[in-house]
């Protein structure tokens, strides 16, 4: 069975930085391009950002050089660091990649 399991989400103040971790059992990451999405209270999901297998990444225009995506295939994870983070950037956090999953909250407040 393949799941995915993200970590590492919270409450951070404006400007601070969080890790998201996406942790995949059932399946090597390897052969995958792996994503980041989101999804905002009453919002629509929206696409963050992707690695794909040979390490290229590729990121949404709101990111504007805050966000970075990298994996260890030896490890079979995929993280998300992201810094400067905004109000906005408030949402549950999902990787995707062969499957999907349950998502991580991070709330940016003051």
């Amino acid at each position: 069975e393949v799941q995915l399991v993200e970590s590492g989400g919270g409450l951070v103040q404006p400007g601070g930085s969080l890790r998201l971790s996406c942790s995949v059992s059932g399946v090597t990451i390897s052969i995958y391009t792996m994503n980041w999405v989101r999804q905002a209270p009453e919002k629509e999901l929206e696409w963050v950002g992707s690695i794909y297998t040979g390490g290229t990444t590729k990121y949404a225009d709101f990111v504007e050089g805050r966000f970075t995506i990298s994996r260890d295939n030896d490890k079979n994870t995929v993280y998300l660091q992201m810094n400067n983070l905004k109000p906005e950037d408030t949402a549950v956090y999902f990787c995707t990649g062969p499957s999907r999953g349950q998502g991580t909250q991070v709330t940016v407040s003051s």
